[in-house]
C-alpha cells in the first residue's frame, strides 16, 4: 500500500515537473512573440521592463510635398529628460538658464515623471541650435537636446496619404518571415498601403537607458542612442501635393459644410494631384472605424450630367451634333412635359450648355443603335473608366499601382443593359448603372484640356533615400488604349466653355472669375430618400484658365437634397483662391510659381 502511494506521489511530482518544463519552454522558446490570446510579445515586454526609452523617430518612411516640405510630421528640437535624474544631484539651474525657465520647473517635471519625456510635453519647448549645442556640451547623463519627429495632429490630404496601424497577422501575410518586430506599423489605406514595402520601418531611433526592477541604473548612468544600421533609411516619398494649396482647399471644403464629398485639383501639365480633399474627415480618436478612412475622391459615385461630356464626344465623332438639328428641351427624357426646365427647342451646343436631358437621352439611344458598346468605348477613351492612377513596373513589382484604393468606374453592369433603349437613354445622362470617381472626372477634364492626350495621374513623383538621393522616379506616362482626336477635343473644349458663356448655361456663375473656366455640371439622382426627399450628388467639373489650361478641378457634394448643397460657389471660390495663390495682391506680388 505504501509502495502504491509512493509511486502515485512520484508520478504526480513528475507530471507537475513536466508541466513546469513545458510552461517554461512555452514562455522562453515557443510563444515568445505571441503569448496567450492577447498576443503578448514576451521579448518586447521583457526588454521594456528592463529599460526606459524615448523614441526619436519610429523609423517608418515619411511623406514630403512637391517642394520637399514634410507633409505628415514636423521635426522639433526638444530637451529630453530621464526619470533617474530625480535620484541625482544634476545641474538643473544651469540647464534652466540656457533655455530661459526656472530650475524648479525642470526639477518638478522630473519628479513627476515615470519615463523619459520632452520638457513641456504635450507642447514641448522648442530649442534653438545654439541652445542644443550648449546643453549637449554639458554632457549631463539623462539630459539631451535632440531632433524629434512629431506626427501632425491634422495631416493634410489625410485620406490620400492613408493610415497606419499594428496588425501582426497582416504583417506576416505581407512580409512572411522577414525579420520585422510584431508591433511594426504597416499601411492600412491610401499611399501608406500602396507604398508599404518601401515605408515599413527597419528600426526605431531612440534613446535607451537600462534599469533594474526598482528603476535604478543597471549598468551605470549611460544612455545609449540606438539607430537603424542603414543610413539611407527611412525613405521619403515626394508626393505631388502642394501643401499650402492643400490646406487652403481643406478649409474651403469645410467652410461650405461638405460633409460627404470633396475636391480634386490636378496640375494639367504634369497630370499630378496638387490637392485632394475627402470628407468625412478621419476620426482622429478612432481612425480605424467609420467611413472617414475612405477616400471619397477615388471611390465611384453616380455622376449625373457630367457624363454627358462622354456622350458629346461620341456624338461629335458620329455626326450627331449637327448645329441645325433641334431637340425638344421642353420635355423630359421620357417625353413628359418638363415644367421645371422648359427650355424649348435647342440645338446640340445649347442643349449641352443648359444640360438638357431630352437631347442626351435621344443621342445616347441613337449611338446605342450604331454600337451597344459605344458609351463604354468613349468613357475609356476619355479616361473616365478603367482607372486613372499611375501604374507600372518598378524594381521587382509588376503593375505597381500608386492608388491601390482607386475604384475603376463603369457604364453598364451587364450586356443586357447596354442593349436596352431605355437604359441607354438613362446612361446617357449619367444615371442607371454609370459610376465614376471624382479623380477620373478630373482626369477627363485634363485630357480634354490637353487636346486628347490621356495620361496616368501621379500622386507620388519619386522615392528618395534619407540623404535626398532618388531611389526611383515615377515619370509621366500615357494611359493605354484609344484616345479622342485633337479635333474632337477642340469641339469638347468649346462645348465646355459654352456652359459658362451661355446666358442660361449651368456654369454662367463663373463668367466674372479672374480665370476663364470651361466645365460641366451634374446633379445625379441617387434613389436614396431621407425624410421623404431624394438625395442627389452635386458636381461641377472643369478646367482653367481656358486659354492656357493649367488646372483641372472637380468639386462634389454627395447625398444632399436637390435644392441644397450646390458646389458652384465652392468651385468659384477655389478658382479665385488659386488665382490669388499664383498672383497675390498688387502689394504682395506673386505667391506661387
Amino acid at each position: 500500500m505504501r509502495k502504491k502511494r509512493m509511486v502515485a506521489w512520484i508520478s504526480i511530482c513528475i507530471a507537475a515537473f513536466g508541466l513546469l518544463v513545458f510552461r517554461l519552454a512555452q514562455l522562453q522558446l515557443f510563444d515568445t512573440e505571441s503569448f496567450s490570446k492577447h498576443e503578448i510579445n514576451l521579448i518586447e515586454a521583457s526588454v521594456k521592463q528592463r529599460s526606459q526609452e524615448m523614441v526619436v523617430d519610429n523609423g517608418r518612411g515619411n511623406f514630403l510635398d512637391r517642394s520637399g516640405a514634410p507633409l505628415s510630421y514636423e521635426t522639433s528640437s526638444v530637451l529630453v529628460l530621464f526619470p533617474f535624474l530625480k535620484k541625482m544631484d544634476w545641474e538643473a539651474d544651469k540647464v534652466a538658464r540656457t533655455i530661459g525657465v526656472s530650475g524648479y520647473a525642470l526639477k518638478n517635471a522630473v519628479e513627476r515623471s515615470k519615463e523619459p519625456f520632452a520638457f513641456g510635453d504635450p507642447d514641448p519647448m522648442i530649442l534653438s541650435k545654439s541652445q542644443m549645442d550648449i546643453i549637449n556640451k554639458m554632457e549631463i547623463p539623462g539630459v539631451f537636446a535632440v531632433e524629434r519627429k512629431y506626427p501632425l495632429e491634422k495631416v493634410p490630404a489625410a485620406q490620400l496619404l492613408g493610415i497606419i496601424g499594428e496588425n501582426e497577422s497582416l504583417l506576416k501575410s505581407r512580409y512572411g518571415e522577414k525579420d520585422l518586430l510584431p508591433r511594426t506599423l504597416i499601411g492600412i489605406s491610401g499611399l501608406e498601403k500602396s507604398f508599404d514595402e518601401f515605408l515599413v520601418a527597419e528600426g526605431k531611433s531612440k534613446l535607451v537607458y537600462h534599469v533594474d526592477g526598482a528603476g535604478a541604473p543597471l549598468f551605470g548612468i549611460n544612455v545609449k542612442y540606438i539607430d537603424p544600421a542603414n543610413p539611407f533609411y527611412p525613405i521619403n516619398l515626394q508626393t505631388s501635393i502642394d501643401k499650402d494649396l492643400q490646406v487652403l482647399l481643406e478649409k474651403k471644403v469645410d467652410d461650405y459644410n461638405i460633409s460627404r464629398g470633396g475636391v480634386v485639383l490636378l496640375d494639367i501639365e504634369t497630370n499630378s494631384i496638387l490637392a485632394m480633399v475627402s470628407r468625412p474627415d478621419i476620426n482622429r480618436v478612432n481612425p480605424y472605424n467609420g467611413v472617414g478612412t475612405e477616400n471619397m475622391m477615388v471611390k465611384q459615385h453616380i455622376p449625373g450630367s457630367v457624363f454627358k461630356t462622354v456622350v458629346a464626344a461620341a456624338a461629335i465623332d458620329h455626326g450627331l451634333d449637327d448645329p441645325a438639328r433641334k431637340f425638344d428641351c421642353s420635355k423630359k427624357i421620357n417625353g413628359d412635359p418638363d415644367l421645371k426646365y422648359d427650355h424649348g427647342m435647342l440645338n446640340f451646343s445649347d442643349s449641352f450648355a443648359v444640360s438638357c436631358n431630352r437631347t442626351f437621352g435621344e443621342v445616347a439611344r441613337e449611338l446605342q443603335e450604331k454600337d451597344p458598346n459605344i458609351l463604354e468605348k468613349y468613357a475609356e477613351m476619355l479616361s473616365i473608366t478603367g482607372g486613372a492612377g499611375w501604374k507600372g513596373d518598378i524594381f521587382h513589382l509588376e503593375d505597381f499601382e500608386q492608388l491601390q484604393d482607386e475604384e475603376k468606374g463603369r457604364v453598364f453592369l451587364s450586356d443586357e443593359a447596354k442593349k436596352d433603349r431605355n437604359f441607354a437613354a438613362l446612361s446617357g445622362i449619367g444615371q442607371h448603372e454609370v459610376r465614376v470617381s471624382p479623380l477620373a472626372v478630373a482626369n477627363m477634364m485634363a485630357t480634354i484640356a490637353r487636346g486628347g492626350e490621356k495620361d496616368m495621374v501621379r500622386a507620388v513623383f519619386s522615392i528618395q533615400y534619407q540623404n535626398g538621393a532618388k531611389m526611383t522616379e515615377f515619370s509621366k506616362r500615357e494611359l493605354e488604349g484609344e484616345k479622342i482626336s485633337p479635333f474632337t477635343a477642340m469641339k469638347l473644349q468649346k462645348l465646355l466653355r459654352e456652359v459658362v458663356l451661355n446666358e442660361e448655361g449651368t456654369g454662367r456663375w463663373f463668367r466674372d472669375l479672374p480665370y476663364g473656366v470651361a466645365g460641366k455640371s451634374g446633379t445625379a439622382e441617387t434613389g436614396i430618400y431621407k425624410e421623404g426627399k431624394q438625395l442627389h450628388n452635386k458636381w461641377f467639373a472643369g478646367y482653367f484658365p481656358y486659354e492656357n489650361p493649367k488646372y483641372a478641378l472637380v468639386t462634389v457634394n454627395l447625398g444632399v437634397i436637390e435644392n441644397e448643397g450646390g458646389v458652384n460657389p465652392l468651385f468659384a471660390d477655389i478658382v479665385k483662391e488659386v488665382y490669388g495663390f499664383n498672383h497675390g495682391t498688387p502689394d504682395e506680388g506673386p505667391k506661387h510659381n
